[in-house]
């Protein structure tokens, strides 16, 4: 390299180091953003099993009245049944 001085090569050689940090700089970033991406596209998934789930824990919600109605009825059958035993035994102890 006869004809390069010595400024023009301490420049080329910054400039191919600075060329190199770049290049692993940029390198590093899109790895970051791929296992970042790779996180996320796990947890959509796992978000969109539990939406499922719940959907389908959520798809008899109709029969909530329909049992809440049948607890009603029973209760008020045990009330029934409760004060005509408490009318019998208390002619009973008499």
């Amino acid at each position: 390299m006869e004809g390069i001085s010595a400024e023009v090569q301490t420049l080329w050689t910054v400039a191919l180091i600075l060329g190199v940090v770049v290049v692993v700089a940029v390198a590093a970033l899109l790895t970051i953003l791929v296992m970042l991406v790779r996180t996320i596209d796990r947890r959509v998934a796992t978000i969109k099993a539990t939406l499922a789930q719940a959907e389908s824990n959520t798809s008899y919600t109709e029969l909530i009245n329909t049992t809440a109605e049948g607890v009603d009825a029973v209760l008020a059958e045990g009330l029934e049944h409760h004060l005509f035993l408490g009318r019998v035994l208390d002619k009973v102890r008499s």
